[in-house]
C-alpha cells in the first residue's frame, strides 16, 4: 500500500492536490494522507475520526476528500407495533442521536401503543418531485407552453422514463409566474428515495419541452420541488411519501403508562401544537417529529438534509367516549413529505445497511416500493410514539425532570 505520510508530504509541497490523491493511492491510504495533512495544519488529534471499520472505498460514492468517519451513538426502540399497508407486526427501529432521553421517551410511547393493540399506518401518497423553471417572453408564451405540456404528457413520460428502468412519471403540474414557467414533475421511484433518478429523468423531459415550445430552461430545479427547504407546497401536495399513523389508547392506559389523562394530552396538543404553531407561523404542527425522523435518517442512511421536509407533520389528538364510560385518547401524526428509500445513496454504507437489516428492509421490496413504504410506516408510528410521550410529559409537568434524569 502507498505510504500515506509520503502522500501527505507531496500534497504539502504542492506536488499533489488533495482531490488528486485517489489517482495516486488506494482509498484508505488517501483518506489517511488527508488526515495526516490536516493534523499538521491544525494541530488537531484526529485519531478517533480515523478509527472507522469499513473500507473507505465503500464510501466513495457518498463523499469527497474523506478523512474518516463521524460516529453517532445508535440505539434501538421498539418493538414498533404497526398494522400498515406495507408492514404488519412488530419491528425494532434503530435510531442514531446525541440527544439523551429521546429513545427512552419514544419507547415509553411505543409501550403505550403496543398495549393498545398497535397503531395503524398508511402511505397515502407517493411522488418524488423535481420542478425546473423555464423562461418565456410573457404570459401568452407561458400559456402556450402549459397547453403543450398538458396535451403531451405521454411524450414527456417517454423521455423521462427512457433514463431509468425503475422510475415512473406520475404527472406534471405547471405553475406560471410572469415570464417564468415552473413544471413540477412527480415520480414513483419505487424503493429508492429517488432524487437523482428524478433529476436525470426531468432533464431528458426538459429537452423535449425546449424543442417543442417557446420555453427556455433556466434551471433544472426552480425550488418548487421543494428540496431541503421548508415549503408549504410539500405540506399540501406532498413529496416522497405522505404517511399517517394513528392509534386509540384507552383512558386507563393513558393514566397508567403516560401518567396523565386523555383530556390533558388533548389540551396540550391543541394549545401547543395547533394554536402555538399557528401563532409562530410554523409549517409543522407537531411537538418534535424531527427528532425521530432525524435519528431514523442517520441510522438508516437517508439524506439527513431532507429532515427539513420529513418533519413537516401535523399531530392531532382527540378525546373519545368509550363504551364503558371512560375517555379514550385518539392520536395521529401525518407526515406530508417523508423522503425515504431502502436502496441507493447512504443505505449502501455498512452500518446503515446493518440497521436496515434490523428492520428487515434492506434493498428492494416485492412488490417494488414496498420496503420504502414499510420504512415510512414504521417511522410514522415511532414519531407518533414520540409525540404521545412528549405531550404526556408536558401535560403532567414531567419534561424537565425527565431530562434531568436522562439527558444531562
Amino acid at each position: 500500500m502507498t505510504d500515506p505520510a509520503s502522500l501527505a508530504d507531496r500534497v504539502q509541497e504542492g506536488e499533489l492536490r488533495i482531490h488528486e490523491l485517489e489517482d495516486e493511492a488506494d482509498f484508505d491510504a488517501a483518506a489517511e494522507a488527508r488526515r495526516l495533512l490536516l493534523e499538521r495544519e491544525t494541530d488537531a488529534d484526529l485519531e478517533t475520526i480515523g478509527d472507522y471499520v469499513f473500507p473507505a472505498e465503500r464510501a466513495e460514492p457518498n463523499i469527497e476528500n474523506m478523512i474518516g468517519a463521524t460516529q453517532v451513538p445508535m440505539g434501538v426502540v421498539g418493538p414498533v407495533a404497526v398494522s400498515g399497508g406495507a408492514v404488519d407486526g412488530e419491528r425494532y427501529l434503530p435510531l442514531a442521536t446525541t440527544e439523551g432521553a429521546l429513545l427512552a421517551s419514544v419507547n415509553r410511547g411505543l409501550s403505550a401503543i403496543r398495549s393498545a393493540g398497535g397503531a395503524d399506518a398508511r402511505v397515502t401518497k407517493n411522488g418524488m418531485t423535481r420542478a425546473p423553471v423555464f423562461r418565456v417572453d410573457g404570459v401568452a408564451e407561458a400559456a402556450e407552453t402549459v397547453e403543450w405540456v398538458e396535451e403531451n404528457l405521454e411524450a414527456l413520460r417517454d423521455a423521462a422514463e427512457s433514463t431509468t428502468s425503475h422510475g415512473e412519471l406520475l404527472g406534471v403540474e405547471p405553475y406560471v409566474v410572469g415570464d417564468s414557467v415552473y413544471l413540477r414533475f412527480a415520480y414513483d421511484t419505487k424503493d429508492a428515495m429517488g432524487m437523482n433518478m428524478a433529476t436525470i429523468a426531468t432533464e431528458a423531459a426538459c429537452e423535449v419541452v425546449e424543442s417543442e415550445t417557446p420555453a427556455s430552461l433556466v434551471a433544472l430545479s426552480g425550488n418548487l420541488c421543494s428540496d431541503k427547504k421548508p415549503a408549504a407546497i410539500n405540506a399540501v401536495e406532498g413529496r416522497g411519501r405522505s404517511v399517517t399513523a394513528d392509534v386509540v389508547i384507552p383512558g386507563e392506559l393513558v393514566e397508567d403508562r403516560l401518567h396523565t389523562t386523555a383530556e390533558a394530552v388533548v389540551e396540550a396538543n391543541t394549545r401547543k401544537n395547533l394554536v402555538g404553531s399557528a401563532k409562530a407561523g410554523s409549517l409543522g404542527f407537531n411537538a418534535h417529529a424531527a427528532n425521530v425522523v432525524g435519528a431514523a435518517f442517520l441510522a438508516t442512511g437517508q439524506d439527513e438534509a431532507q429532515v427539513v421536509e420529513g418533519a413537516n407533520a401535523i399531530t392531532t389528538m382527540d378525546a373519545r367516549n368509550a363504551d364503558d364510560g371512560a375517555t379514550d385518547l385518539y392520536a395521529s401524526v401525518s407526515l406530508a413529505s417523508l423522503e425515504v428509500g431502502t436502496v441507493g445513496g447512504g443505505t449502501k454504507l455498512p452500518t446503515q445497511s446493518e440497521a436496515l437489516d434490523v428492520l428487515g428492509l434492506r434493498g428492494g421490496g416485492d412488490p417494488a416500493g414496498s420496503n420504502a413504504d414499510a420504512l415510512a410506516e414504521i417511522i410514522a408510528v415511532a414519531a407518533l410514539a414520540g409525540e404521545l410521550s412528549l405531550l404526556a410529559a408536558l401535560a403532567s409537568n414531567h419534561l424537565a425532570s425527565a431530562h434531568e434524569d436522562l439527558g444531562r
